[in-house]
């Protein structure tokens, strides 16, 4: 095994096997599961998804691990109200099956890239550290499903819920809140402003005042354009998150993590080109930056 993973690695790994977790936001597969078990509207079913593993917790600590969304204009009017249409543990079937459901429809039958996928992405997964990960740590302790598919998008849920819980803990250290985040990432061009604010539940008020803060801080001009200290403060604040997620992968040998990639970027060839993840989006991935090709081995 390998003492340490390089962040670049960390973060193409993330790009590359996002696409395949992200379908239980974007196909319709998914949004139907929700609707069958008597969710409607998909932010509640966005939220129970995501939640469940916590618990039956309140807003608050849901708002806190999502971090980015508005504690009651987005988290609150989720959260706790589905808990009376479903109970956390069936939401969690739920939302797996949804996602299964959605690529079985976009992939057809498993195929051995999807198997040996599986195998070395659990290894990761079930090796990370849990320690100042809560919401990595809650989906952790779900049960690990049977079958090649439902094992793979759970152990990429995890990862991604790592890296995220890593992401929180540098916003936080460097002192960007919320909506701020979403402000400073639309002003270095990562995900513009009308594919962030209306999904995370900022007012046009909260966005000006968030806006506000960073020109106060040196972080924007006057122009609301990142200034050069804007950009060095989120490039460094996306090198902590890359290194905060390289741990997991250096579970793996140097030769199974070239592997891993290569297998990652076949399995997600067909979503990522198949129009399946909408640009831009919310998450900040670009699957046509992912320089995939119907011929990517």
């Amino acid at each position: 095994m390998l003492s340490s993973v390089e962040p670049d690695l960390a973060r193409r790994l993330w790009h590359l096997t996002e696409p395949y977790h992200a379908v239980t936001y974007f196909a319709p597969e998914a949004v139907r599961a929700w609707l069958d078990a008597g969710v409607p509207g998909f932010w509640r079913g966005y939220f129970a998804g995501r939640a469940a593993p916590l618990g039956r917790v309140p807003a608050e600590v849901v708002a806190a691990a999502l971090y980015g969304f508005h504690p009651s204009a987005m988290v609150g009017r989720a959260i706790p109200d589905v808990w009376e249409r479903i109970s956390p543990e069936a939401a969690s079937q739920v939302r797996l099956a949804g996602a299964v459901a959605a690529l079985d429809e976009a992939l057809g039958p498993v195929t051995d890239d999807e198997a040996e996928l599986s195998s070395l992405v659990r290894v990761v997964a079930e090796g990370a550290e849990v320690g100042g990960r809560v919401l990595f740590a809650a989906h952790a302790a779900l049960p690990w499903p049977a079958g090649w598919r439902p094992s793979l998008w759970h152990g990429i849920t995890l990862l991604r819920e790592h890296r995220g819980d890593g992401h929180v803990a540098a916003l936080v250290a460097a002192d960007v809140d919320g909506c701020e985040s979403h402000v400073l990432a639309a002003a270095t061009g990562r995900s513009p402003r009308e594919s962030t604010q209306p999904h995370r539940g900022w007012s046009d008020d909260d966005w000006s005042a968030a806006e506000a803060r960073l020109k106060g801080r040196g972080l924007l001009g006057e122009d609301g354009a990142a200034t050069d200290l804007g950009r060095s403060t989120r490039e460094q604040l996306e090198l902590v998150t890359d290194r905060a997620a390289s741990r997991p992968w250096a579970a793996l040998a140097a030769g199974d993590l070239t592997r891993a990639e290569k297998l990652a970027a076949r399995v997600v060839t067909p979503l990522a080109l198949g129009g399946m993840i909408p640009e831009p989006n919310p998450i900040g991935i670009r699957p046509s930056t992912l320089g995939l090709s119907r011929g990517s081995t």
